[in-house]
């Protein structure tokens, strides 16, 4: 029946912060824009972010849904994101299964998570 995940949509009421943020600070790819979506290209899927009347602030439950991001060097993206001020919640660490992670917050609140594989 379904076979994959093809993006991800991120909810504000602040477009224009949260595109600067993911765009500017975490470097994401362009892969298209309108005035109340905005698409970042991530391989074959996409990462949005749409404009929504019903979205107000800061996420009320940011740890409900965590976006992962692969990093080749987390402790390398750890430090240039710290230098842009960006807020970790969790500094990066050695999981068990052999790889590292780190978690921060976006402009909104919402949770993601750094993942180096092992």
């Amino acid at each position: 029946m379904f076979d994959r995940i093809v993006g991800v949509v991120l909810w504000t009421d602040n477009i224009q912060r949260l595109k600067e943020f993911y765009r500017d600070i975490l470097g994401l790819p362009l892969h298209s824009e309108r005035s109340n979506f905005v698409a970042f290209a991530l391989g074959n899927e996409r990462l949005s972010i749409g404009l929504h009347d019903a979205v107000s602030g800061h996420a009320k439950d940011p740890f409900r849904i965590m976006i992962n991001l692969g990093v080749a060097d987390i402790a390398d993206v750890f430090r240039r994101l710290k230098e842009q001020g960006v807020q970790f919640i969790r500094e990066p660490e050695k999981e068990h299964w052999g790889g590292w992670v780190a978690t921060l917050c976006d402009p909104d609140g919402n949770i993601l998570q750094l993942l180096e594989q092992p």
